[in-house]
């Protein structure tokens, strides 16, 4: 089965998770991407935010969290997306770049209303049993 190895951002605010509203899926993401050639995680995930809530984000502040395995989001064949999600303290507001319709913080409960997406839906789990978030 292939494999798509990405990085997420992981904030939380108000005990909830910062999620972006992505115009090509039509589902709530957390925020980030694949990792290119020749890229790190860390240098994936800090390129991916910029262009997706236009943030330049301080490698020193990345605090790596945990790994997601789940299925990718709407591919077929399956595809397993392999994430490795770092914490981050944000310090301003992030705008919503082109790949990126909006941006809201979400619990437990208000996600479930929402396209389920499986490694949200796994993450969501593991900042709860944490007590991160509601």
């Amino acid at each position: 089965m292939q494999q798509l190895i990405t990085a997420g951002l992981v904030v939380i605010r108000d005990r909830k998770l910062l999620l972006a509203f992505s115009k090509n899926k039509n589902a709530w993401y957390l925020p980030g991407g694949k990792a290119d050639d020749n890229e790190t995680i860390s240098m994936a995930l800090i390129r991916e935010i910029k262009e997706e809530l236009n943030m330049i984000l301080d490698p020193k502040k990345l605090d790596y969290y945990t790994h997601i395995s789940a299925p990718a989001f709407g591919e077929y064949p399956e595809i397993i997306m392999e994430q490795d999600c770092f914490l981050y303290p944000l310090d301003s507001t992030p705008r919503p770049g082109a790949e990126i319709k909006d941006i809201k913080y979400f619990n437990g409960n208000s996600y479930s209303l929402e396209t389920q997406v499986p490694g949200v839906i796994l993450l969501m789990k593991k900042l709860q049993e944490d007590d991160l978030i509601d």
